[in-house]
């Protein structure tokens, strides 16, 4: 192995492409158990390497120096080889939270800080916040002195970073607390980048505090290490390009809008635009209770028909880099619409009334339960969509999706 990462469990790392397009050199992924460390290391077969989840602490015991970040964080991410063939230790972590957090526009000056977990990431958390003149800083554990059942006798914090992998796919809509109990809160840091809205980031929006998830500190770490491993100082220019480029690799395109207003055509026609998988939420029902949407109507009902739904949304949004086309009535429940949200660049499909194709659509049969429908549902499609063509022709439409989403699909 030339350059890589290890960590015990590593099947949804992004850190190969990542460092491919940062360095151009061999980059692997290898998940170790803890009894495999020691012969690892002994058999020294690496340049450099990355550490992740649960080793940061772990490898200090290899490493013979330390830099001054990792010595007084007591967390390694990045190890470099000398010349001599021993180990020198780095926490490239450090530099890459605080280039997440500036970016976001997330300040520690004077505030108080709430930290979820107590691993290698809080402890870096914790120094950058600070570092960077924190008045007060709160580590909460499950088991600590704070804890989840009396975190909230912190709800004036100002700044709240979630350094756990709560939420973290495929757990996706987990989380410890309720921002709302926060009443002074001016940030939202989560370093988890998979799904790419957690829950607390989904909440945060729609309170609209300042939020980040934990993409740009990987990339940004990913950087200042690969200048550890090529002896190169590299300007920070090169992360933001990097970033996204990896936010467009990541993210859904989901299309929403009234039964028959063209979803699936479009969506079919955008993903053979970018080569991507195409999902259909209805087609997924339909495999799987082997029934068409009516006949799942007329035997076990809406509500029954909605629990459905509801679990292959949530399947189908937990995707990487796909295009969806949702059910019309998919976004009336508010689990379905996060779930759309937390991946997805989102696309409204709208259509006149008396154009939409109504046949095999059982909520949808004449044009006063299509106005019903529509009273009911435009306002949320437009709560949650980033962009609503204005063409008719779908190929025009999948186009200028595509166009859009590669302007705009990164924040």
């Amino acid at each position: 192995m030339e350059y890589g990462l290890i960590g015990e469990k590593l099947n949804h790392s992004f850190s190969e492409p990542i460092h491919k397009l940062l360095g151009g050199y061999d980059y692997e992924l290898k998940c170790l158990l803890p009894q495999e460390l020691p012969s690892f290391f002994e058999k020294r077969d690496f340049k450099g390497l990355n550490i992740t989840i649960p080793y940061k602490k772990t490898v200090i015991e290899y490493c013979k120096n330390l830099s001054p970040e990792a010595q007084r964080i007591g967390s390694v991410n990045t190890i470099t080889v000398e010349a001599d063939g021993s180990l020198t230790g780095h926490n490239t972590d450090y530099a890459g939270f605080l280039y997440m957090a500036g970016r976001a526009g997330i300040s520690f000056e004077g505030k108080k800080v709430l930290i979820l977990g107590t691993g290698g990431t809080s402890l870096t958390a914790a120094a950058a916040a600070q570092d960077s003149g924190a008045r007060e800083i709160v580590t909460t554990s499950r088991k600590g002195e704070v804890n989840y059942e009396n975190i909230y006798q912190h709800n004036d914090s100002n700044i709240i970073i979630n350094t756990t992998p709560v939420g973290m796919y495929p757990k996706n809509g987990e989380r410890l607390i309720d921002i709302k109990k926060f009443s002074n809160c001016s940030g939202i840091i989560d370093v988890i980048y998979n799904p790419l809205k957690t829950s607390l980031l989904l909440e945060a929006e729609m309170l609209r505090i300042p939020y980040t998830n934990g993409l740009p500190m990987l990339v940004a770490q990913a950087k200042y290490a690969n200048d550890l491993f090529l002896g190169a100082q590299t300007s920070e220019d090169r992360i933001e390009p990097v970033l996204k480029q990896m936010l467009r690799s990541m993210m859904n395109i989901t299309f929403v809008g009234m039964p028959g207003s063209g979803k699936t055509t479009v969506g079919r026609l955008t993903a053979q635009l970018l080569g991507r998988k195409f999902i259909d939420t209805d087609e997924l029902i339909e495999q799987q209770t082997e029934m068409t949407i009516e006949e799942i109507f007329e035997a076990l009902g809406e509500d029954n028909f909605r629990s459905i739904e509801s679990g292959i949304v949530a399947q189908a949004c937990r995707e990487l880099g796909a295009v969806i086309a949702t059910g019309g009535g998919s976004i009336l429940n508010p689990k379905n619409t996060q779930a759309i949200r937390q991946n997805s660049f989102v696309v409204h499909l709208e259509r006149e009334l008396d154009s939409l194709d109504t046949v095999g659509r059982p909520l949808s049969a004449g044009q006063d339960s299509l106005g019903a429908l529509w009273q009911q549902r435009h306002m949320i499609y437009q709560s949650i969509c980033d962009y609503k063509p204005e063409d008719d022709i779908p190929i025009e439409i999948a186009q200028e999706v595509v166009r859009r989403f590669n302007e705009n699909s990164c924040y």
